[in-house]
């Protein structure tokens, strides 16, 4: 093939290097196949017509729900939080490839398009609540692939600063910022089951029953053992009865206060010294409040160190009568993890760049940052191979989806060339015989 010298750039540096811009036919997102094959094996951007309603009518509608979902969750999961990037992403030969085959042939969604479908379609009040039973219907398919019969599930929440003078959005006195005030729910395997966007100036607490109570009772119904973990900010009553009621485990932590520090004076008596270095103690008690319905067990922990005049103190509140004092403390601080994963989502995925006008466009798109999430820590926990299991989800975003990669047309075929830097080809067809062993989609 003849070169054009017309588009051609030449560097200084050096005379044996030649430069092309032939961005039509390379992207930097080859990796995006692997998981477009795990989510193929699963079947989960499949299911979008069945949940989702699409109200648009005429006969010229050239991108369906699912592909426009695909699109969305996709581009997420690349790092392009936003629908701007859509109009150049169209034409990416990767994300062609993942949408389906009329894709490959005529681009993806422009950026009008992927606009309407976030800020129309998806936030009608059906779609919302329909968002959240299909990402309930993923978790349920990861789970089968994991062959778990026990839960245990961690609910916290976060600040997702905001940029203006956004609908919902107002200062709350502990993040000491103006904000909006998710709540989230994650296992242990670090999916996001659920995720609510709440206004800034909301107690952690509020709306908490009616965000975490069909979860309890869908896991219930399906016959697993469920434990539940939460810190001091949802230590309410309601929850606890709710659990009780359910046949659910929980550890929760409590605030401390007077009564309680006084039902562990004599751990704190015990004063340290710098011979004996860190002193560990455990009691635990049964415990009334007075908006309590009975009394129930509590268990705490007191620290003495050698440099500090006063201890450092911590109480749970649990049904875990079967385990001891330490083994309970333990188990809870385990709920640490359900940090670190909000971090994740939102350094790897930007999942706090809310930046719509509406309050419903915006927790539109912290769903559809929880669907990427999700589907990138399906790849992590399910398929990745032996060597980088340990990997993070901004490691799996810079290293296994951003794999450079150039397109060649055929007659009958395309073909991508991907560029073996960062991830090799032995790692990566070990990572397509991983998702092609998982339990397959239904049907």
């Amino acid at each position: 093939m003849g070169e054009t010298k017309k588009s051609e750039i030449r560097f200084s540096f050096t005379e044996k290097l030649k430069a092309y811009f032939k961005g039509a036919e390379v992207t930097s997102d080859g990796g995006l196949l692997a998981v477009r094959e795990l989510d193929e094996q699963l079947g989960l951007t499949s299911m979008a017509e069945k949940y989702l309603t699409d109200k648009r009518q005429g006969k010229n509608i050239q991108h369906g729900i699912t592909e426009l979902l695909r699109q969305s969750v996709y581009s997420r999961l690349a790092g392009y939080e936003d629908t701007n990037d859509a109009q150049t992403l169209r034409n990416d030969p990767a994300l062609k490839a993942i949408l389906g085959e009329r894709a490959m042939e005529r681009g993806g969604s422009s950026e009008n398009t992927i606009g309407r479908f976030e800020k129309e379609i998806l936030t009608e009040e059906d779609n919302l609540v329909e968002m959240d039973k299909l990402l309930m219907k993923w978790i349920e398919k990861a789970d089968t692939s994991r062959k778990v019969k026990e839960i245990v599930l961690d609910i916290d929440s976060s600040e997702s600063p905001i940029y203006g003078n956004q609908e919902g959005g107002a200062y709350n006195g502990y993040f000491e910022s103006k904000c909006y005030h998710p709540i989230f729910c994650f296992n242990a395997q670090g999916d996001c089951l659920k995720v609510k966007l709440r206004p800034g100036n909301v107690h952690s607490a509020d709306g908490c029953m009616e965000f975490i109570k069909p979860i309890l009772r869908y896991y219930v119904d399906k016959g697993f053992k469920v434990t539940l973990r939460a810190d001091s900010a949802f230590a309410i009553p309601q929850l606890y009865e709710l659990c009780e009621e359910l046949g659910i485990e929980y550890v929760i932590r409590l605030k401390e206060n007077n009564r309680l520090t006084e039902a562990i004076s004599d751990l704190l008596a015990n004063r340290n010294d710098k011979e004996k270095g860190i002193i560990t103690l455990y009691k635990d008690f049964f415990y009334q409040a007075e908006s309590w319905n009975k009394h129930r067990r509590v268990v705490a922990k007191v620290e003495h160190y050698p440099d500090e005049m006063f201890p450092r103190m911590g109480f749970l509140i649990t049904s875990l009568i079967w385990c001891d004092n330490k083994k309970i403390v333990k188990f809870y601080n385990k709920r640490g993890t359900c940090e670190q994963w909000i971090k994740e989502g939102k350094y790897a995925l930007n999942w706090t760049r809310l930046s719509c006008q509406r309050f419903v466009e915006n927790e539109t798109r912290l769903k559809l940052f929880i669907m990427a999430y999700n589907m990138g820590n399906f790849l992590r926990t399910l398929v990745l191979p032996e060597g980088i299991k340990h990997w993070s989800l901004r490691t799996i975003q810079l290293k296994m989806i951003k794999i450079g990669a150039r397109l060649i047309k055929h007659a009958r075929y395309y073909c991508l060339l991907l560029a073996e830097t960062s991830i090799s080809e032995k790692i990566f067809v070990c990572l397509m015989s991983n998702i092609k062993q998982l339990c397959p989609a239904d049907g």
